[in-house]
């Protein structure tokens, strides 16, 4: 016979904390569930069988159960919190994002092993394809907090974001990770369940916590933690949804499918590309439609279809030329523009082995990037660079360019760099045998770089 499970104290403990009845909270869910399409018949009995442990709530109504609470006490209560959900079980995308937001959070504070050990999956890039957009957004909508949020508590999180972004390109992923994950636990998703005195503040107040949240995953990528650079992208793009469906949605749509081509997993990322324009042509500005036009050219690259990424290369450099107004701050925190179409144009044309005009592109992006503000891009672009000259054959080019790189890495907390390091070391041994100069001493800065 199998042993009784234990009562649920953290959902007993929970459900004193706000005070109420088992009636009362199971009227709640049931109201909830309703809001959100489904009629339950969650009565006081199920409650109290949820908090002895006799039962677990089946279905989404674990997640009606979390939101009852988190309304009655006006802050997030998760599922983990509770006691119904393992985070190690938490590998699909939580369905509400803010709650998303501060799971995620926390679990960077507290070094919970889930996301250590999270995964990058190809499934995952096509998150935004079968979400969900209009069931989440009743259920945030249907939130009334007490406390009121102005222009400047969202103004405020923006200028973290930035400041943080700023010492990312400078310092690395690694710095900062914990300060800011803990800030978008602690106060900027929570300020999503306050009221707002107008829907333009409201959508900005989601708009800028999307992008805290996009910060939180490019400093994982940077740090080679995929598999939770690719949850907070599926929360950025969640919370996107919520501030501009359209524009800033088609930007998130863009980052996951760039995670996916940087580790050469193109599976859905044609798809993606192609949804991100259907959302963002006509709807943002030509800055902006470039970079999500050179993502579809390099998704088509990464899968040998070489005609429709030309003519998508082509739509980048005329989407490029367009001048119609400002550029949002979601697009502008990969620097400017036309450095990134450059740079991802380079990588395109890697893919379409054409080296030459890989190298003139590189070239190209670096005199468009302020070398002391994106200290990192120019490392990186310098590494490639280099090894579009290695392929050219050009090796004391590539060596003079690869030590441009290797100087500017120095002192940087990012895996990404690790890696470019990493892979000079064949080249650099065969042209060591061959006594090309500055190889040696090459080698050796590579090694002590990487120890």
């Amino acid at each position: 016979m199998a042993a009784p499970r234990e009562p649920n104290s953290r959902l007993r403990d929970a459900i004193d904390a706000a005070g109420c009845t088992y009636d009362a909270l199971a009227k709640d869910v049931r109201r909830i569930a309703a809001e959100n399409g489904e009629m339950l018949q969650t009565n006081k009995a199920a409650i109290s069988h949820w908090t002895n442990g006799v039962r677990r709530p089946t279905g989404r109504t674990g997640q009606y159960l979390a939101e009852a609470l988190s309304r009655r006490v006006g802050r997030t209560i998760t599922q983990t919190e509770l006691g119904l959900q393992q985070a190690e079980s938490t590998g699909d995308a939580e369905p509400d994002p803010v709650i998303a937001a501060t799971d995620l959070g926390r679990a960077d504070v507290e070094r919970r092993r889930f996301l250590a050990i999270a995964t990058f999956t190809t499934a995952g890039v096509a998150m935004p394809l079968a979400y969900d957009h209009e069931a989440a957004a009743r259920m945030l909508r249907a939130r009334t907090g007490t406390t009121l949020v102005g222009t400047e508590d969202v103004e405020v999180v923006r200028q973290i974001t930035a400041a943080f972004s700023a010492a990312d390109e400078r310092l690395g992923g690694g710095h900062g990770l914990t300060t800011v994950t803990a800030y978008l636990a602690d106060t900027a998703a929570p300020m999503l369940r306050a009221r707002f005195p107008t829907e333009a503040l409201r959508r900005a107040a989601y708009g800028a916590v999307a992008e805290l949240a996009y910060l939180a995953g490019w400093k994982h990528h940077d740090l080679g933690q995929e598999g939770a650079a690719q949850r907070y992208y599926q929360v950025g793009y969640q919370l996107a949804c919520e501030a501009d469906p359209r524009g800033h949605a088609a930007w998130m749509m863009r980052a996951l499918a760039h995670q996916a081509l940087s580790l050469k997993q193109p599976h859905h990322c044609v798809d993606l590309a192609e949804a991100a324009l259907s959302r963002g042509t006509g709807k943002v500005d030509g800055q902006t439609e470039a970079l999500l036009h050179i993502t579809h050219a390099r998704a088509y690259a990464a899968t040998g279809e070489k005609p429709p990424a030309a003519r998508a290369l082509l739509a980048a450099e005329d989407a490029l030329l367009r001048e119609d107004g400002p550029q949002p701050s979601y697009s502008r925190v990969s620097g400017p523009a036309a450095g990134t179409v450059a740079s991802h144009t380079a990588r395109t044309l890697t893919d379409l082995a054409d080296h030459i005009g890989t190298e003139q592109q590189h070239r190209d992006a670096l005199t468009r990037w302020d070398p002391a503000k994106y200290k990192r891009v120019h490392a990186l672009t310098y590494a490639d660079l280099g090894d579009s000259l290695a392929a050219q054959a050009r090796a004391d080019e590539a060596v003079a360019t690869w030590t441009l790189a290797l100087t500017l890495m120095e002192g940087m907390t990012s895996d990404r760099t690790r890696k470019a390091i990493t892979s000079l070391s064949p080249t650099l041994a065969v042209y060591q045998r061959r006594g090309v100069p500055g190889a040696a001493e090459l080698a050796r800065r590579a090694r002590e770089a990487l120890t």
